[in-house]
């Protein structure tokens, strides 16, 4: 449940930077999107602390930072059309390599 908790946690922290990214726009401060990644920020910060009561600290970090920083990546390109080169990819499956080394040593 540990892992289950982590792995959720990691979704909520990339819907804080989405809230954020459409929070703010032309027409102004739309507070719904604010709102939103406040919500994924608490979120995804408790469920960090109760993934860390079994898992250890360093381990749960850095698998939380890598699920937000490849899932972020993912809906930059799908949401906002970012760039999808192969280098961006490859630095991508460095970040996920490590994600699952982290899983297996664990």
């Amino acid at each position: 449940m540990d892992w289950v908790a982590l792995l959720v946690a990691g979704l909520f922290e990339c819907g804080w930077p989405l809230g954020l990214k459409l929070g703010h726009g032309e027409r102004g401060t739309h507070w719904g999107w604010i709102s939103f990644a406040g919500v994924c920020i608490v979120a995804s910060g408790a469920l960090l602390l109760y993934a860390q009561l079994s898992i250890p600290m360093g381990t749960a970090y850095a698998v939380w930072t890598g699920i937000g920083a490849v899932g972020t990546f993912a809906l930059g390109i799908a949401v906002f059309g970012e760039a999808a080169t192969l280098a961006r990819f490859f630095c991508i499956g460095l970040i996920v390599a490590g994600i699952l080394g982290l899983k297996l040593v664990a």
